[in-house]
């Protein structure tokens, strides 16, 4: 039979010897001095803190990467809407040139170039499609820099396309206006000749045909009115002649009409052209009531005689030109009178602003009749006169000539206004005044033909009507 085995008994003495020895062998085991022990745990509390340093700037370099690589997207993305931008926008350019070289192609019609704008319109209209769907699946260009500058030049090229057609539109419509101005011109050639043919109907002797075959005894105040009209017509065609060659000439027309008639505002601009013909009516109707405009000291026939022979004289000439008459008898009365009433009328200074010399003039102080349209157109007024004063002297009872004095008050009786709007005013307080008398009156026995006058108002009057018209 085996013994058991009884445990020994440890003292505390025991105890204590056995823990002591547990101590030093743990020592001898991890080296532990006490300097050395203090410089390990330095250097590794160093080497804990660099690596969470390493690993923060570590981090810290993956943050600032991400920002860059999404600054680049970013860039990438918008230029590569600016490219598709300005590819629509270059597209666009082009539509626009080649509708217009459709609608330029319509007319004059140009089939081919209506083909060939149709064929870039298709065209174009399918770039457009393609890129709306670049647009809507994101498919940009790779190189958008290049696609900006194609682009941009694309663009360009549209706008000199539709530049051109709108120039070739202007040309086409320049050539248009430039056919309708000549077309125009001819037309006012036309009827400037027309007018021109009339007024030498007006003005030549047919239209006395009224006095053709009619005996002395059957003359009466109508005849005489239809004469006096003939006068003042021709009277006026030569004031225009002379208007138009102040004008040529650069006069102060102005200047002209107040040395004529002082002190007078007329109502309108080309009212002034009645001082000129008062002016030329004063010169021509002087003397009227004399014989011969006493310009000739040719002698009469008796009194029993006297009217047959003037209405002799007025037959004799109203068939004829004036020119030709001149050329035929230029020795006769007419002749003086025509010298004596040129001379008077045109003065040197005159003359010569207007054509540059006097040899008219000179021509007709030497007894000569000078071959000029300006002449001419004298003449003819002068030969309405003359026939008018024939036909007064050939009256029974005689006319008689009257003129009214400025200042007068009107009166519809003996006068006749040529600015029947002086009575549109209310402003007018009383009645106008009398300025001048512009073309004068007769008398044939108790038949009254009344002068022509222009009126006006006192000068502050004057000068309100002006001032309200302006208004």
């Amino acid at each position: 039979m085996m013994e058991s085995v009884k445990p020994v008994a440890v003292t505390p003495r025991k105890k204590l010897a056995r823990s002591f020895a547990k101590v030093l062998h743990v020592k001898a085991l991890i080296g532990i001095a006490s300097v050395d022990g203090l410089k390990n745990v330095i250097s590794d509390a160093n080497l804990k803190d660099e690596g969470n340093m390493g690993k923060s700037n570590k981090s810290s370099l993956n943050w600032s990467e991400s920002f860059v690589e999404d600054d680049d997207e970013e860039l990438q993305e918008r230029k590569a809407n600016e490219a598709l931008l300005a590819k629509l926008f270059a597209s666009i350019s082009i539509v626009k040139g080649a509708y217009a070289e459709l609608q330029y192609s319509q007319s004059p019609f140009d089939p081919d170039g209506i083909e060939a704008a149709d064929q870039l319109l298709v065209s174009e209209l399918k770039n457009l499609s393609e890129l709306k769907q670049c647009f809507l699946k994101k498919q940009f260009d790779p190189s958008p820099e290049t696609a900006i500058l194609e682009a941009e030049s694309k663009e360009l090229q549209g706008v000199i396309k539709t530049y051109e057609i709108m120039g070739k539109k202007l040309e086409s419509q320049v050539r248009l206006k430039d056919s309708e101005v000549i077309f125009l011109r001819e037309k006012l050639e036309e009827a400037n000749k027309r007018n021109k043919a009339i007024e030498r109907r007006l003005n030549q002797s047919g239209q006395l045909a009224v006095l053709d075959n009619v005996h002395i005894s059957g003359l009466s105040p109508s005849h005489f009115i239809s004469v006096l009209r003939h006068a003042v017509r021709s009277i006026r065609n030569f004031v225009r002649v002379i208007v138009d060659e102040m004008r040529s000439a650069d006069w102060d027309v102005d200047a002209a009409v107040n040395a004529i008639e002082q002190n007078v505002v007329y109502l309108a601009e080309d009212h002034k052209c009645f001082a000129i013909e008062a002016f030329v009516c004063r010169e021509m109707f002087d003397a009227f009531h004399f014989p011969n405009f006493s310009v000739s000291k040719e002698s009469l026939p008796d009194r029993s005689k006297r009217q047959q022979w003037f209405y002799g004289r007025f037959n004799e000439m109203k068939s004829m030109k004036a020119k030709d008459f001149l050329a035929e008898k230029p020795r006769s009365s007419f002749a003086k009178f025509c010298r004596v009433k040129y001379l008077k009328l045109v003065h040197p200074k005159m003359e010569s602003s207007f054509f540059g010399n006097m040899s008219q003039r000179n021509l007709v102080n030497a007894g000569e009749f000078p071959d000029t349209a300006f002449f001419t157109s004298f003449a003819e007024m002068a030969k309405r006169v003359w026939l008018l004063h024939c036909l007064a002297f050939s009256l029974e009872p005689q006319a008689s000539i009257f003129q009214v004095g400025k200042g007068c008050r009107f009166s519809d009786v003996y006068m006749e206004s040529v600015n029947d709007e002086i009575f549109l005013y209310s402003e007018v307080e009383s009645d106008p005044q009398v300025a001048f008398t512009v073309v004068p009156g007769f008398r044939i026995g108790k038949t009254v033909i009344q002068c022509q006058v222009y009126l006006s108002q006192h000068q502050s009057k004057a000068k309100k009507i002006t001032s309200t018209k302006q208004r």
